[in-house]
């Protein structure tokens, strides 16, 4: 990657991209407009290194929200994943929170922090820690909360992403990393032959405006069912399983089993990807109760991505740690909720291998 192409200033503030290396050469490229990863590079089975995820050669696209929208890489907040029609109740107060996609506030709303730059205050070979300020009525969302994201490269070939957060008013938050991975470092092909364990019994089924409804359904004999790893593509298409004809493929959260008793457990494995192509295998861990798993469905080929490719549509898998989808507004599930007083502590580790 070029670092000039990422030198510049916006919002009044200093842009830059940052490289975390560690001493088995992988290198990770990591941007503060939005937090987001641009660039990963590990080893493949034969040793030659490949760039794993999605993104722009250049910040200027990032940046542009009208003609190349995209959340490649990026640090979410503050509410990852969708809140019915933008509407949540705080200590008995109602707010109104900006709405982005079929009339639900996705990602934290249209000017969520992915489109914020961050302010970097720790930087080596193997830290890159950024802060964000999010002023009371953010996109609607109450409080003024202070978040930190530190990338750590560790010795043994993991990133390692932990999300903080303070506010000085009662809010909801709820961050994860949306890179979209593709293991064979060809995104000119699609993800679809990916093998893909996911630590769960139950998925949380959304409607045709990919909001939750609010159940918690057994993945027992339908699609959703990753229990045994398998390629993603098996039954991908099957439009006679509702909840796949209206995702248009995968785009929904599981509910993982390394949560339990409000505890999760971030040293046992949440999920699983391989790739056949280049024996690269990514291992995820999370404190979080659920994953989505999006297959880039809307990917179509028109975004011109790095290296001029275009990606096409399901040309990378997001595996995004997180509370469940309108967890504010679902008394049954995991609170999102932030006190003042309080900290918000969210771990996410994207570990990688091969597989000869």
């Amino acid at each position: 990657m070029n670092p000039a192409n990422f030198d510049t200033i916006i919002n009044k503030k200093q842009v830059k991209l940052y490289t975390l290396r560690n001493a088995n050469g992988m290198e990770v490229d990591i941007t503060n407009f939005g937090g987001r990863v641009v660039s990963i590079m590990v080893p493949d089975r034969d040793g030659e290194f490949k760039d794993v995820v999605l993104g722009y050669d250049n910040v200027a696209q990032y940046a542009d929200s009208v003609n190349s929208p995209s959340d490649f890489g990026a640090a979410i907040g503050r509410y990852a994943n969708r809140i019915n029609k933008g509407k949540i109740e705080i200590e008995g107060k109602a707010y109104q929170l900006a709405t982005n996609n079929f009339g639900h506030c996705l990602h934290g709303g249209p000017s969520g922090w992915q489109y914020q730059v961050y302010d970097v205050v720790e930087n080596n070979d193997s830290v890159l820690k950024m802060t964000i300020a999010s002023p009371d009525g953010d996109n609607g969302f109450p409080g003024n909360v202070k978040a930190t994201v530190t990338y750590t490269l560790t010795s043994n070939n993991a990133l390692d992403i932990a999300f903080e957060g303070t506010t000085d008013k009662t809010t909801v938050i709820n961050m994860t990393n949306h890179s979209y991975f593709n293991l064979s470092g060809d995104p000119t092909t699609t993800v679809l032959d990916h093998e893909l364990w996911i630590n769960a019994a139950k998925f949380t089924p959304s409607d045709a405006t990919y909001m939750t409804t609010g159940e918690e359904k057994s993945v027992e004999g339908t699609p959703m069912n990753f229990t045994n790893q398998h390629a993603i593509g098996e039954q991908i298409n099957d439009t006679t399983f509702e909840q796949l004809k209206n995702a248009n493929g995968y785009d929904h959260n599981w509910c993982l089993l390394t949560y339990k008793d409000g505890k999760g457990d971030d040293t046992t494995p949440c999920a699983r990807v391989y790739s056949p192509a280049t024996g690269i295998e990514l291992t995820v861990y999370t404190n979080e109760p659920g994953i989505q798993v999006y297959t880039g469905n809307f990917l179509e080929g028109k975004v011109m991505g790095k290296k001029g490719i275009k990606y096409p549509q399901r040309a990378g898998i997001c595996l995004e740690s997180q509370k469940y989808p309108d967890s504010p507004n679902k008394a049954q599930w995991a609170s999102p909720l932030l006190k003042k007083g309080e900290k918000y502590n969210s771990h996410l580790v994207y570990a990688f291998g091969v597989k000869k």
